[in-house]
């Protein structure tokens, strides 16, 4: 919330996506009565926290139309994910024109999370990443859940990794937590033969539900720009002449914002 804030200091239209295996409630109710945000969350939902993400809640007021939920089963996999993932942000790029772009990379929606309940490999969730920066548009990535640690670090590796463009072999290279690794101790891990309960019929009604939502967006909106808040060093005049603000300076150490 805090990163696209600023970010709209800069930036016209600011696309949020979060791939998280719980709705992104919070960022959505953020911005849920704005154009100038676009949240989309793909999530497992019905009885499952928060308990939000209907794909029906699609914003309020001027932001009408600018909250996208994609709700999901338990077993998500690969292929079912890639199915819905790249039209749903392909439109949307089309359509919003974002200046930039958060992404959210939850990893509790890979397979083996102990409080997720789909079947992403690695390689899957990454694949998000890849497609997400292949739109050549200036992207924040963030970690966000992960409830099986080696797991967690896992993933987040080999997308860093895919963010700098650089090739890992599989076998992890030895480490203090190498034992958290058994038996194999390789980067990447097979996913479990859990049921996908996701009917590619289902999901396809969804995706249009949802690009029937996105028809009503109207054509990128043109927000005008405001001047940003000066730096805090252009306000050492007022200093002088303000005790309060030049007692805190005096207290301030430089360590804090190391």
């Amino acid at each position: 919330m805090l990163a696209i804030l600023e970010l709209l200091k800069h930036h016209k239209r600011v696309l949020y996506i979060d791939i998280d295996v719980h709705h992104g409630d919070g960022v959505e109710e953020a911005f849920y009565t704005t154009d100038r945000v676009l949240t989309v969350s793909f999530h497992k939902f019905g009885e499952y926290f928060p308990g939000t993400g209907d794909v029906k809640d699609v914003g309020a007021n001027a932001g009408k139309y600018y909250s996208v939920n994609f709700p999901l089963k338990d077993g998500m996999d690969d292929s079912s994910y890639e199915s819905i993932f790249k039209p749903v942000i392909g439109k949307i790029m089309q359509v919003y024109q974002p200046g930039s772009i958060v992404l959210q990379c939850g990893a509790d929606s890979l397979c083996g999370d102990r409080l997720g309940c789909f079947n992403l490999s690695i390689k899957g969730h990454a694949d998000c990443v890849k497609f997400v920066l292949a739109q050549k548009v200036p992207t924040l990535i963030l970690g966000g859940g992960g409830y099986t640690i080696r797991n967690v670090s896992r993933c987040w590796t080999y997308e860093t990794a895919v963010v700098l463009g650089e090739e890992i072999g599989d076998d992890l290279p030895y480490n203090d937590y190498y034992e958290y690794y058994g038996p194999d101790y390789k980067l990447h891990y097979p996913v479990s033969n859990m049921e996908n309960l996701n009917i590619p019929e289902n999901l396809e009604k969804i995706k249009n539900k949802v690009f029937e939502h996105l028809r009503q967006l109207q054509p990128a909106p043109n927000v005008p720009m405001h001047h940003t808040a000066p730096a805090a060093d252009e306000d050492e005049d007022e200093d002088e002449d303000d005790p309060m603000r030049a007692a805190d300076k005096s207290v301030e150490d430089g360590r804090e914002f190391y």
